[in-house]
């Protein structure tokens, strides 16, 4: 378990504002362009077909950017990536602001977009950190609320930026709330520890993915004004596309540090979560992008009024959000995951009847409808798809030896020891193992060192425990309720090498050696290394404890002992 599992900021509600900015701040850029795409194609001499290249670069971008945001993690620590992300999406705000022409203003959108990448999932990692496990689901409920409350803030605002000043300053409201969101996490989480990882680059899947996405998105973009397939250039691009995904998809199942990993899909709950939450993002910001349009364009509204229209899509999300947070584990999440795409088709087969002769009252109830469809979805879908993975992985993507874990047949116990690791050794981070075990319930049990008598003392992990230091560098428990070896199941085993009888080798010291000598006969011990076993050592002593499973990021082994 590393350190910052157990960090708490100085003031937890001013950490939460200063997150959830960074979240309101890009979710809001997402929308409140919506409203002014028709002024600002008139004003840099451009049609309104082109002009939604505004809203698709930042989108292409972000996309690009976004399985990014794992490595940079490893590279300089998640604060550090939120507070540049945060100031650097304030510079990509401003620079869009003074773009002076449509070629400019694409650019600078995309450099804002790219920068926004890492900002959501960073910011959604740092809030659930800092929680405790009992908050998680809080948590989550609250970054929904911010994120369904941007929609409402970005039509109106962005309408009555674009009627009452003037267009630039859609993106120069960033510039305040951007300083101020990387200040304020600065601040609260300066003292967070980090550790700093060099992982490697997929450089081939990362420009597999570029053309992959950026072919894909231009065909899709360019379809309907070149006649789809009836265009040779249209052909070429969804070849290109095609064979970029595939060749993307294949490289990433087969190199050992992929950009996206893909095996993350070898989870049911994962695989279908992240299904449902691209089909309800697709009909929400879908809706969030043409309706305005629509009702500018085609309805003569002003830009003001298609925002007024468009925003109450979020009314009540707003109120419903924390008691979905606060009372959702009391249902089904699956059941209510049906209601919200229940409550969107049938706001979205309203709107197909919709003609120029509907009135504003109409158009509002129907957006209201739709908001309840949203208030009821993000928070379970993302309930769902990160139940079964540790939430380390919502930045950082599958941690192989933790998955690996998922498949041994010890979940039917109940007190797990899990060392804390020593960052220092470059030890398996157990970080995602203990929000695996928190995840289903199970007591964890981990351990003070007497480095006088070679003997550890075993606490219970609980919301109140508290770690500090000690002077190999190792996180320990101050104190707490003690547990005998004699109660513990499962013991995870940290370890240099082991051979296929499961004798092992670790750090030396021998405190593993006198702490499995006094667990039951029974226990089951588990080692985790990052290398697969040798062949059988013949110096080894009979009072040595041999391990059951070892566990690595390939495979899993279950040892002739």
């Amino acid at each position: 378990m590393s350190e910052s599992s157990s960090f708490s900021p100085p003031s937890l509600v001013m950490a939460t504002i200063g997150l959830s900015l960074a979240t309101f701040m890009q979710v809001l850029d997402t929308t409140i362009a919506n409203v002014a795409l028709p002024t600002i194609s008139g004003n840099l001499g451009v049609s309104s077909e082109q002009g939604t290249w505004v809203i698709t670069s930042f989108a292409v971008s972000n996309a690009i950017a976004l399985p990014l945001t794992g490595w940079l993690a490893r590279r300089v620590g998640e604060v550090r990536l939120f507070i540049a992300a945060a100031l650097l999406f304030v510079l990509a705000s401003f620079l869009c602001g003074i773009a002076q022409s449509m070629p400019s203003l694409v650019g600078f959108r995309a450099l804002q977009g790219f920068v926004a990448g890492p900002l959501y999932p960073i910011t959604q990692t740092l809030l659930i950190s800092i929680y405790p496990p009992a908050k998680r689901g809080m948590a989550l409920a609250l970054l929904a609320m911010v994120t369904v409350v941007a929609p409402i803030a970005g039509p109106i605002l962005g309408g009555w930026i674009t009627d009452d000043y003037s267009w630039p300053w859609i993106f120069f409201i960033n510039v305040p709330v951007g300083l101020f969101a990387a200040f304020v996490v600065y601040q609260q989480l300066k003292a967070r520890p980090v550790t700093i990882k060099k992982a490697p680059m997929d450089y081939v899947g990362l420009i597999a993915l570029v053309i992959g996405v950026g072919a894909l998105q231009i065909v899709l973009d360019k379809g309907n004004d070149l006649d789809w397939f009836e265009s040779n250039f249209i052909v070429g691009g969804a070849l290109i596309a095609a064979i970029a995904l595939a060749f993307f998809i294949i490289w990433e199942f087969t190199d050992r540090h992929p950009i996206v990993n893909l095996r993350l899909f070898a989870h049911r709950n994962f695989a279908a979560g992240t299904l449902a939450l691209v089909l309800g993002y697709a009909a929400f910001f879908g809706i969030n992008l043409l309706l305005p349009q629509w009702l500018q364009t085609q309805m003569g509204y002003t830009a003001t009024w298609a925002g007024l229209a468009a925003a109450p899509i979020g009314i009540l999300p707003v109120f419903l959000s924390p008691l979905v947070g606060r009372y959702a584990n009391h249902f089904d999440l699956r059941m209510l995951a049906g209601l919200s795409f229940l409550a969107m088709a049938i706001t979205c087969f309203m709107r197909a009847n919709f003609t120029t002769e509907v009135d504003y009252q109409h158009i509002a109830i129907v957006q209201l409808i739709m908001g309840l469809g949203v208030a009821f979805f993000f928070m379970p879908i993302l309930s769902i798809l990160l139940s079964d993975l540790p939430p380390d992985q919502i930045a950082d993507g599958s941690l192989a030896i933790a998955n690996q874990l998922l498949a041994l047949p010890i979940w039917d116990k109940t007190y797990f020891h899990l060392f804390l690791s020593i960052t220092a050794q470059n030890e398996v981070d157990t970080e995602p193992i203990l929000h695996l075990l928190q995840g289903r319930d199970k007591e964890i049990v981990v351990s003070k060192s007497d480095f006088s008598t070679r003997q550890m003392t075993h606490y219970l992990l609980t919301d109140n425990t508290r770690f500090r230091l000690n002077e190999y560098q190792i996180p320990e428990p101050v104190d707490g309720l003690e547990v005998p070896p004699e109660k513990i199941d499962v013991v995870f085993v940290p370890l240099l090498a082991f051979d296929v009888r499961g004798n092992r080798v670790g750090y030396g010291k021998g405190f593993y050696d006198n702490f499995l000598a006094r667990c039951r006969p029974e226990t089951i011990k588990v080692g985790l290394s990052f290398f697969g076993p040798v062949e059988p050592w013949e110096d080894v002593f009979e009072s040595d404890v041999r391990l059951d499973w070892c566990v690595t990021p390939e495979r899993f082994f279950k040892l002739d002992n």
